[in-house]
This record gives C-alpha cells, structure tokens and sequence, in this order.
C-alpha cells in the first residue's frame, strides 16, 4: 500500500512540473522566461520593448530622377552639384539620371513597361490626366509629415492637389508673357509699346518691324506642335473665351465661341494683313525661341524664364534689349491675361514606399534651406565669372513675400548679373489656370486649326472652329464623367 501511495504521489509531482512549465514561469521565480511576453501581468520588472523602427537611411534605396537636357548646361551642374549634396546625406541611395523627358505620347508605354523614372518632370494641365490614369503616385501621407509643406505657393501646389490628396510638387511657375527685342524696334525707328498695351499695340509694333524680304518677322506664334494651340489660347482667355465648361457631370468644347473667333481673327490679321510672322510659321518651342534669340524676330510668346535663357546666355543679347511684357488685352477694358502653367515633379506610382519617400526628399532637399541659398548665390557667382546671366522663374515654389522669399530677393540684389523682371509688368500680370480636361488633346487639334489659317488666306475662321470643337468633343470630351 505504502509502494503504491508513493507511486502516485511522484505521479502528483510530475503533473504539477508539467502545468508550472506550461504557464510561462508567471509563478514570481527568478528565472526569465524562454519566450517574449506581451502580458503586463509578466512578473518581470523589465517593460516590454516596442521593435525599433528602422531609418530609411539604413536601407539601400536606389531611384532614378529627371535630369536636364544637354543643351541645358547651367541646369546640369546645378543637377550634379545637388546630387553631391544629396548623396553625402544619404550615402545609401544610388542616383541614376534619366534622359527621358516627359512626353503625353510616351508616358503610357514607359509606364506599361515600368521604365518610366522614379522622378519625372510634368506640366500643369498634366494633372488629371495622369491621376485618372494612375501614373502620379498618391504622395499625400509623405506631404503631411513634410514641415514645410504650409509654406509652398499655394497657386501653384495646388493644380496638383486634387479631392485633397497630392501627386506632385511644385518646381517653378510662369504667366505667359511677351517678351520683346528692344534693339530691333530701336533700329527700325519703332515706338516700344507701354507695358500696359492692347492686341492693336501688338499688331501695329509687329507689323512696323517686320521685314519679310529679310526673313525678319515682327513676332514668331508657334504654328507647329501642342504649343501652337497653347500660344493662342492666351488670346482667348484675353477675349474672355473659355477652352471648356464643366456643368452637370459632362464636359463641354466653348472654344467655338465669339471670343474664339475674336482671337482665331487676331491671328489672320497678324497673318495675312500686318504679315508679320514667319514665312516658315511652323515653328515649335525651340524654334520660335531660337529665332528670337538669334534676332529674327522681334516678339516672341512664351514663359519668360526659359526665352531669357536663350537670348541672354545663348545668343549674346543685353538684358536691356530684351524687355519681359504681359500678354496684351484685347481692348482697353480687357486684361492682360495669360495661361498659368508651371514645371512639377512627380513620383513614380511603380516605385516602392521606400523608394518614394527618398524620391520626395531629393525633390525638395534644397526647398526652403539655406544650402539651397547657397547653391543658389554659387551659381549666380559662377555664371558672373564666366560672363552669364542668371534669370529666376516669375513664380517661384515659394511665395515671393515669405521670409524666404526675401532672403532669396536679397540674393538677387547683390548680383548685377540677375535679370530684373520690370516690377510695372509683373503688375499688370494675370494668370489663367489651364483646362484640366485633355488639354494637350484640345491644344493639338487648335494647332490645326491655326495652320489652316496660317497657310489659307480667306480661311473660315468658325467653321474651322466649330470642327474643331465637335471633334475634341466626341473623341474626348464625351468620355469624361465629372463626379
């Protein structure tokens, strides 16, 4: 009997081991537990730890950015003088520079076969066109934790924010102006028009300076290319037309209207009765700009920056001859309205969070900093040096009344080879946003139209017009679902 009790009092023993085992060592003994606890009830007096997060400048993060074309030698070294900055930060990023350029032809097929760059450049009509699509990444929790998010140019950040989320940021900015050869009006004995001028000032300087037997043309109005229907919206907005109406859900052509054909007469009157423009017309971009620079044209209708560049730094003019006007009114009761676009950068919506976050710290890694200060006086130093002018955009990703925007302002003013906008002109400037519906598609179909006129004296100007709308309407317009 005694054998037998002790047989079950060892079994007894052996149980109680196991269920002690069993509860994680909760008993108060010494003896730390195997297994981490997430229990508050632990008997240990060591809080538990939450895992470290890990810092993204841990990680091997590898993007590939925008980077300026070859013949924008300036823009390139200030490109590689940041990526320096930006890599001694971040040693673990590797920085590819792609030589793709946004294009709305392209960017479906480098999206399709994921070779479209971390970082691209894009404009402002491009913003529902590439949000629809899914091609600008949804940037909106990176833009919330940004500190100086609250301090960017609200009228320019704010064509890429849409339904309150954000796909792109804001590089620089431009009202479409007119920029003028003062030495070509000086040497034909023509008046220079006062900043606050009317599309008779305009016509009747380019007519006076023309002279076609010598190629010389009074002013050059793309005629080839999406920026040929971009040059003529702006007198269409001066005549107070609109590219589309939105109402009801649906999109709508109001191009065809009385102000469309007041300004589409403007450019048969600059055609056919002042011949003022280029024999050749079908000038894109660069070619009307090159012409301007190259003083083959008087006038030239552009954002100011990217014009200066090339007369200044390219064809050897003097800031003095070259003058930065507003668009014209269209009567002496009108505005001097031009197109508000701007220059932006958005981020792949292929890359990786990781990848994306970087992304948008290369972006604005010299936003609001006083190395960008630097870099920026550096290179207003060294284009002194070398005989080169520096031109600042009209509208900056900053507010040009912010604190930063004055030391920036106080940059500029210590340099003589700054370009100085005339501060009457800058007044007299009003910008118009541009359509966020299929723009590009509506400025190529214009561009038709305006060759039509171009190279067709007694061309229908309503009719051309009115086809115009009925065709961007049914291809494109018709699709679109407001909601």
């Amino acid at each position: 009997m005694l054998k037998k009790n002790v047989v079950t009092m060892l079994c007894l023993v052996l149980v109680f081991s196991v269920l002690a085992a069993c509860s994680g060592g909760n008993s108060g003994g010494n003896e730390p537990s195997n297994q981490p606890s997430a229990s508050s009830n632990s008997g240990s007096n060591t809080p538990s730890e939450e895992p470290k997060e890990e810092d993204i400048k841990d990680k091997k993060v590898t993007i590939s950015i925008y980077y300026p074309l070859p013949d924008q030698v300036e823009n390139r070294k200030l490109e590689d003088e940041k990526i320096a900055r930006f890599l001694k930060e971040y040693p673990n990023v590797e920085i590819v520079k792609s030589d793709w350029h946004y294009n709305p032809a392209e960017i479906g097929i480098k999206m399709a076969a994921n070779e479209a760059p971390t970082v691209f450049n894009t404009w402002a009509t491009e913003a529902k066109f590439l949000i629809e699509r899914g091609w600008a990444a949804d940037i909106t929790d990176i833009w919330n934790n940004y500190e100086h998010k609250d301090q960017i140019n609200p009228v320019l950040q704010n064509q890429f924010i849409i339904d309150g989320k954000v796909y792109g940021v804001a590089q620089k900015g431009y009202v479409v102006t007119t920029v003028l050869n003062k030495k070509m009006l000086d040497e034909k004995g023509v008046a220079v028009p006062g900043y606050d001028w009317t599309w008779d000032d305009m016509l009747n300087t380019a007519k006076a300076v023309a002279d076609p037997s010598k190629g010389i043309s009074g002013i050059a109005p793309m005629g080839k290319g999406n920026e040929a229907g971009w040059n003529w919206t702006n007198f269409l907005f001066q005549a107070g037309g609109e590219i589309q109406t939105v109402e009801g859900g649906k999109v709508t052509a109001a191009f065809n209207s009385a102000a469309g054909f007041k300004a589409l007469e403007f450019y048969n009157k600059l055609r056919w009765e002042a011949d003022a423009i280029p024999q050749d017309w079908a000038l894109g971009w660069g070619d009307a700009v090159g012409a301007f620079a190259q003083g083959r044209t008087a006038m030239v209708i552009a954002g100011a920056d990217g014009v200066l560049e090339q007369a200044l730094n390219q064809g050897g003019m003097k800031p003095e001859d070259v003058l930065t006007y507003p668009m014209p009114k269209a009567d002496a009761n009108g505005k001097h309205t031009g197109v508000l676009g701007g220059d932006y950068l958005v981020i792949n919506p292929n890359a990786t969070k990781d990848e994306q976050e970087i992304a948008f710290r290369y972006i604005t890694f010299d936003y609001f900093s006083d190395k960008g200060l630097e870099s920026l006086e550096a290179d207003i130093q060294a284009r002194q040096t070398e005989g080169k002018y520096y031109i600042p955009a009209q509208l900056n990703y900053y507010s040009n009344d912010s604190e930063y925007g004055q030391k920036a302002k106080a940059v500029f003013d210590k340099y003589d080879n700054v370009y100085k906008y005339a501060p009457e002109s800058d007044a007299l400037l009003d910008g118009k946003p541009e359509a966020q519906y299929n723009t590009q598609d509506y400025y190529g179909e214009m561009t038709n139209v305006l060759q039509e006129v171009f190279s067709k004296k007694g061309a229908d100007l309503q009719g051309l017009l009115d086809s115009a709308a009925k065709l961007v309407q049914e291809k494109f317009y018709d699709a679109i679902v407001v909601e």
